[in-house]
């Protein structure tokens, strides 16, 4: 049977299960990532398992989110990090060398390979052909370790392309298409395979900003095919004997369908607060803009970059527009340097940062209140930029730079009333520059390494297993569609705290109830309730891990998203769907919830459970595989790994 690409790197590297969707499998990862908002306890998982070696083929960690050092506590990270990178054979990559997806792309990629990040952006590698998957970050911790990596066996959902891109629209405003025409659940339990003749029009980098906003459908991964456009990437990198032609097989059957026509497409823009409220940008055009920022997890490659440089030469921002660059890699700013493009910027008024996730997780370039800010981000959730109740919008680099220049929202092809297209081409050979890299040392140097521990690195906590019974407090009821920023904030304040659990534990639901911290320390054992999608987004384990330390034991919610579902399993929280979704409607705040026997339950492989709610029952799912019953039971998954269950 003709097969899909998809199905091809799974079948090459399936170590458990089989491939019907919805089913668990489990996968061997050739690569892992780790950042270090989310590898500082990664890091700590993974020495609480004692091993004296990374067991995997490449693992890389990559310093790009908590760059601001306004006190000791991020310095202290990075000099954890930076240690146990080099005790543990890990690759490290310094602040300021760039964002993990963006140099992961450029230095370490290869196609048909398998890529675990604990990022929900790790997807970004689709750009040449990896399956790249973010997790949690103690399952990437596992797959350090060696460890097979276990998941719902995902649809494939095929994307043909046909046509190519018209002047002025680019790859954001193809992955903004996706969203319009399937919301941000659109992508659940599905890996997005784009394949046609449209295909060969896109860039490796096109490709991975597609791939990077696929987090963003809420999809497993994305992928495109290996072919020229591929080798041709990486043989600029210098790396071109890694490449391979993968595609899929003439006929390939897909769970799902859609098609685009590149050359239908125009100019799009996500409205606030949410990826998937997408217009075209003629719709909000005129709309008065006070910030832009073109670059950090999406849309910072030489081609997005360079795009805006040559859009901005010989002009002037617009008076009363902050205008902020913010490229991907150190690799993308020496490029566009040595092509001109750092005068050019500077010439038109814009402020360049160093390669760094910055405003994009809130970590600095926050909007005054009240103000308009236009992103090249993928994510507009609200908050996330750090300032309350922000007006974020996502649009390319050329709406972004269209924009800067006029003050206002533009469509970028009214620029070509007065300017020709800048249709910038990659460069056939980067400068490529790897001395940001530390590369691992051998075993027996590595061996003698001592890994340093600041004040701001607290041990991994301790969980109890699973009871017999629960008795619970609902401690809060929530909506539709709460994101782990909703749950656990990032932000200059809150990121360098992600090393020490009792600290951040603090600021669980902040954005929501600012006395969460406080009442679930008091009740005991309390549930949290939520609607649907309930935990969508990063992919940041903290929004379990933390909830778990003030005693969060049961989230019910109508549907979960797939990383924050699993990690609340590796957490020891059971993850709870309403058989009846009216029930929702019968829960409040405060209610008294009553799991009788359910540690047997659990253990006897049940998936429909009776919950006694302020004594009246309703019935609730509990759809988890036979590994994750055995962790629950354990109370978390590196419990479970120490009994040898794992």
């Amino acid at each position: 049977m003709a097969k899909n690409l998809t199905t091809k790197i799974l079948e090459a590297h399936l170590t458990e299960g089989m491939l019907i969707p919805g089913s668990e499998i489990s996968i061997k990862i050739d690569h892992t990532l780790l950042q270090d908002a989310t590898g500082t306890m990664a890091m700590l998982e993974f020495i609480a398992m004692g091993l004296p070696r990374v067991e995997v083929g490449l693992a890389a960690q990559y310093i790009d989110h908590n760059l601001l050092q306004t006190d000791y506590k991020n310095a202290d990270d990075h000099a954890f990090l930076t240690s146990a990178a080099r005790r543990f054979g890990v690759h490290l990559s310094k602040p300021g060398n760039g964002i993990s997806h963006q140099v992961h792309l450029e230095r370490f990629g290869v196609p048909g390979l398998t890529l675990l990040g604990a990022d929900s952006h790790t997807p970004t590698a689709a750009g040449l052909s990896m399956l790249a998957i973010g997790a949690g970050g103690l399952d990437v911790a596992l797959a350090m370790a060696g460890h097979s990596f276990s998941l719902p066996c995902p649809k494939v959902f095929g994307v043909k392309l046909i046509g190519q891109l018209n002047p002025w629209v680019s790859g954001k405003d193809v992955v903004l298409e996706m969203l319009r025409r399937h919301t941000v659940k659109g992508g659940v339990g599905k890996v997005i395979e784009y394949y046609g003749p449209g295909v060969a029009g896109l860039s490796a980098t096109d490709r991975a900003t597609i791939g990077n906003m696929g987090a963003e459908l809420g999809a497993t991964s994305s992928i495109f095919p290996s072919d020229e456009r591929t080798r041709e990437f990486l043989v600029a990198q210098g790396r071109g004997d890694g490449w391979q032609p993968l595609a899929a097989d003439s006929g390939a059957f897909y769970d799902e369908y859609d098609e685009i026509d590149l050359s239908a497409l125009e100019p799009l823009i996500a409205c606030p607060s949410s990826p998937d409220k997408v217009v075209p940008v003629r719709e909000v055009a005129g709309i008065k803009v006070d910030q832009v920022i073109v670059g950090s997890s999406v849309n910072s490659s030489f081609r997005d970059l360079m795009t805006v440089c040559r859009i901005l030469e010989g002009k002037r921002i617009a008076a009363g527009v902050s205008f902020h660059a913010n490229p991907g890699s150190r690799q993308v700013l020496e490029n566009v340097a040595q092509q001109g493009g750092i005068l050019m910027l500077l010439m038109a008024g814009v402020n360049i940062h160093q390669s760094g996730c910055l405003g994009c997780i809130g970590m600095g370039q926050a909007p005054g209140s009240g103000q308009i800010s236009l992103r090249t981000f993928p994510r507009n959730f609200p908050g996330r930029s750090g300032t309350k109740d922000d007006k974020v919008y996502l649009c390319s680099p050329e709406t972004a730079a269209a924009s800067g220049l006029n003050g206002v929202i533009t469509d970028p092809r009214d620029l070509g009333k007065s300017m020709s297209w800048p249709a910038v081409k990659n460069p056939d050979l980067y400068l490529v520059d790897d001395s940001s890299i530390i590369y691992p040392l051998s075993p027996a140097d590595a061996a003698a390494v001592e890994i340093i521990t600041g004040p701001n690195i607290v041990p991994f906590p301790t969980f109890e297993p699973l009871p017999d019974s629960l008795a619970a407090t609902v401690v809060l009821k929530v909506g539709d569609n709460i994101t782990t920023d909703h749950i656990m904030p990032a932000g200059n304040k809150i990121l360098p705290l992600r090393s020490n659990i009792p600290a951040i534990s603090r600021y669980v639901f902040e954005q929501i109830d600012t006395s969460f911290a406080e009442r679930a320390e008091s009740l005991g054992d309390v549930v949290v309730v939520g609607g649907e999608n309930y935990g969508q987004g990063s992919s940041r384990e903290h929004a379990a891990l933390a909830p778990r330390y003030l005693g969060v034991r049961v989230k019910i919610a109508k549907s979960f998203a797939r990383i924050h579902k699993a990690n609340l399993v590796n957490f020891g929280i059971l993850p709870l769907v309403f058989k009846n979704p009216v029930d929702y409607e019968l829960i409040e705040q405060g209610a008294k919830i009553v799991c009788n026997g359910i540690r047997e339950l659990v253990q006897a492989g049940a998936t429909e459970l009776p919950v006694l709610v302020n004594g009246a029952e309703i019935r609730v799912l509990l759809d988890v595989s036979e590994r994750q019953r055995y962790e629950l039971l354990a109370g978390g998954t590196l419990n479970a790994v120490k009994e040898g269950k794992v």
